[in-house]
């Protein structure tokens, strides 16, 4: 069963029967709870939510550019992703203010970044410190660029060198593969000596790792799962246990990850869905490396909203009720022998027919193309630390296997 969309669906509900008014930076308007959790079991199937069409390669190609260190929206608009393209604006249109230019249209703006254009018709004279399509030290700085500045008084690796920054990715996974029980697994995007700088403070501020060891019972499953052969049977023998690391098998993973975000805003309708399938993925991205099995995925929400104008598309997602009439039609207008209305039920019911406008297919699953396992096959590439494979990454490297999904639901995005 897809327990994750009916989650979505009455987190939904609970905003609508719940809900206080608030005014939000944007003008537009909310209906606001406040604390509240999602929790997805990795193993029930990966997180994309299927009561509406999910963009996978959009999602995908942001979470790269998160990981890459990027905080410049060319290469989301080189990978067709625009998700970000009214917040690169409003920061250009603050930057004509400051340096009294007259702003391009943002289709002009978007196709200038696209052609690599910074100079003239549309030059901003402060090029030292802003670049078309700058959003300044937001995620992707923070995960891998954190600033750490240091005091006259401190020993310093060069002469007149006050500033290093931290690469908080890099020392996940390096703690992640020599202190694994380590209670510190955490990446932090929420640096307040420079949210002023960012076009928009962090939303998912930062989240954490967490792992295990897994039972030899779950390891048996997974070796057994990975090493069948035609005429083998399952039997689990504690007292007569395969050789889960040898070399002649995939070696069997030893442990299990979790990871839990922290999300202070929450635009409910159009950016959890992003959260929720964009951290999945940064879990089995995470786990793969360090060669662990992906377990439980979890949200802790804050300020959980819809705005106003997301009102009646969180409605539509939420669905209703189907009439016997419509229910009979998704059958192909099959009548059942008789005519009482709970002969019609059950007949509508053993075939499996839908009973409400918006419910949940199952979850589909995730796949990683031949591109990524090469680059992370040691016998034919060698050893490549983590960070140079996510330089390599592209979005169509993972994909999504048996994703059914009802239609797209639209509504506009308040910058």
């Amino acid at each position: 069963m897809n327990n994750l969309d009916k989650q979505y669906q009455s987190l939904l509900q609970d905003i609508l029967d719940n809900g206080v008014e608030k005014k939000d930076r944007t003008g537009t308007g909310t209906i606001s709870v406040f604390g509240r959790q999602i929790r997805h079991k990795m193993s029930e199937g990966f997180p994309l939510l299927t009561t509406k069409k999910m963009p996978f390669k959009t999602i995908v190609t942001e979470l790269l550019w998160f990981l890459r260190g990027d905080t410049n929206i060319k290469y989301l608009v080189d990978n067709n992703c625009h998700i970000w393209d009214g917040d690169a604006y409003k920061g250009y249109e603050l930057q004509c203010v400051k340096h009294n230019v007259d702003p391009m249209s943002k289709e002009q703006f978007i196709s200038a970044i696209k052609l690599g254009n910074n100079k003239e018709p549309h030059f901003i004279p402060d090029f030292t410190t802003y670049k078309l399509g700058d959003l300044g030290p937001i995620y992707g700085k923070q995960w891998r660029s954190w600033v750490r500045k240091t005091t006259r008084d401190e020993k310093i690796i060069e002469p007149g060198v006050y500033e290093t920054s931290i690469d908080q990715i890099t020392n996940l996974i390096n703690e992640l593969k020599t202190n694994p029980d380590s209670r510190r697994l955490m990446v932090n995007a929420w640096n307040v000596s420079e949210l002023d700088k960012m076009v928009l403070p962090p939303c998912h501020y930062g989240f954490q790792v967490y792992t295990s060891e897994l039972s030899d019972l779950r390891r048996y499953n997974i070796w057994f799962n990975n090493n069948y052969e035609t005429g083998m049977e399952r039997f689990f023998d504690p007292n007569n246990l395969p050789d889960f690391d040898n070399p002649y098998y995939i070696p069997t993973p030893k442990r299990s990850i979790s990871l839990m975000w922290n999300q202070r805003s929450v635009d409910t309708f159009l950016g959890l869905p992003f959260n929720i399938a964009s951290y999945g993925l940064l879990l089995e991205i995470i786990a793969k490396e360090v060669n662990m099995i992906p377990d439980e995925l979890i949200g802790n929400l804050g300020d959980v909203h819809l705005y106003s104008n997301h009102i009646d598309a969180a409605k539509e997602q939420i669905g209703r009720d189907l009439t016997l009439e419509e229910r009979f039609k998704l059958a192909g207008n099959q009548y059942p022998p008789g005519g009482l209305p709970n002969q019609a039920i059950h007949f509508m019911n053993e075939r499996g027919i839908p009973k409400r406008t918006r419910e949940p297919y199952e979850l589909p699953n995730l796949v990683f193309l031949d591109e990524y396992h090469y680059i992370n096959d040691t016998e034919l590439v060698g050893e490549i630390p983590f960070i140079e494979k996510i330089n390599r990454f592209r979005p169509d490297f993972f994909k999504v296997e048996n994703y059914q999904s009802h239609p797209t639901i639209k509504a506009p995005l308040s910058n």
